[in-house]
């Protein structure tokens, strides 16, 4: 509930009045309208005036959409301008009715986590992710990575081990930096510090990825075809008995992954490679998509997906190499034999 234009390029405190006026005009759209005017106005400095706004909203006969996301704001701005007893007492107030929405719980901890409160927000951040994602084996709403993101860094601070859960915003995580080093502690403390030399360091790291990010995006992506290990086309057809009909079997699927890159290096297509899929990591990327995984058209792009992150492994493998099916064998002897 961030307002997106820069700061540099408006007024807050009359885009707060704005607003406001619209809001009046707008009644079915006040708590929107009167909650980005609330974000303008702690953007201008005057907390005081957006917690009243906060206040406003929840004292209205009206019936909110998110009461729960307004009251955590209300916590974070308060706890910014010193009245963290308040905050203290209305984040314990949302942990404690447990709302089905992802975003107070991620405002909530990050209230924590920014005042240095780190167990507390893990606890917050497991608290949301354990309530509104099932299972860590099973792929997530992309309304709830936040929590999965959020949960992972402040552990990650904490100096904690590697979770379920971790593995889980691992997976989901789609950005070119694994989330590991985007959550390094010193990478994280020093885009926090008001020391110029560390946060010039930051900068010139973050440019330096990019370019790297830039120069790999500038390279052809590779045609990949995907490929299921046995254990794993095993837990896809379990899963997902519909797609037999594009796996008859293992066997069949293997050889058709050789015979189709055969038939696109004869034709002339470069740059081909193989991406090895995942259940849950299939499953993530069709819940990204907002698409079901029995969709056998969500195939292709998820191949494509997996080549764009770096994840193809060039074909066909070189001479003396093992074959790429994961064969106790070498490729000339296994599916590269004539």
């Amino acid at each position: 509930m961030r307002p997106d234009t820069p700061a540099e390029n408006v007024d807050h405190a009359t885009e707060a009045a704005r607003l406001e006026r619209t809001a009046g005009l707008y009644p079915e759209d006040a708590e929107t309208l009167l909650l980005r005017a609330a974000a303008h106005l702690e953007l201008s400095g005057d907390r005081p005036a957006a917690t009243t706004l906060y206040d406003r909203l929840l004292s209205s006969s009206a019936e909110l959409a998110n009461p729960a996301l307004v009251r955590a704001l209300k916590a974070s701005n308060l706890w910014e301008y010193g009245h963290e007893a308040e905050a203290r007492a209305i984040i314990e107030g949302i942990r404690s009715t447990a709302p089905r929405d992802p975003a107070p719980w991620v405002i909530a901890a990050e209230a924590l986590e920014s005042h240095d409160e780190l167990e507390a927000a893990a606890e917050t951040f497991t608290e949301g992710a354990r309530l509104l994602i099932p299972s860590p084996a099973e792929a997530p709403l992309p309304a709830t990575h936040p929590l999965l993101y959020g949960r992972h860094r402040v552990r990650r601070m904490l100096a904690l081990p590697h979770d379920d859960w971790d593995t889980l915003a691992d997976t989901v995580h789609t950005g070119p930096v694994p989330l590991d080093e985007l959550h390094d502690p010193k990478r994280v403390w020093s885009l926090g510090s008001d020391n110029p030399a560390e946060l010039e360091a930051e900068i010139s790291r973050l440019r330096a990825e990019l370019g790297a990010y830039r120069a790999a995006l500038s390279r052809p992506f590779p045609v990949a075809v995907l490929h299921w290990p046995a254990p794993e086309l095993e837990e896809l057809l379990t899963a997902y008995p519909t797609l037999s009909t594009e796996y008859p079997s293992h066997t069949e699927h293997l050889a058709t992954i050789e015979t189709s890159l055969r038939e696109l290096a004869a034709s002339g297509t470069p740059n081909l490679g193989i991406v090895t899929g995942t259940v849950p990591s299939y499953e993530a990327f069709a819940a990204s998509e907002a698409t079901s995984p029995t969709d056998p058209t969500l195939l292709p792009q998820y191949a494509t997906t997996l080549a764009a992150r770096g994840r193809a492994v060039a074909w066909p493998p070189g001479e003396g190499a093992g074959c790429w099916c994961g064969a106790d064998q070498a490729y000339a002897e296994c599916h590269g034999a004539n």
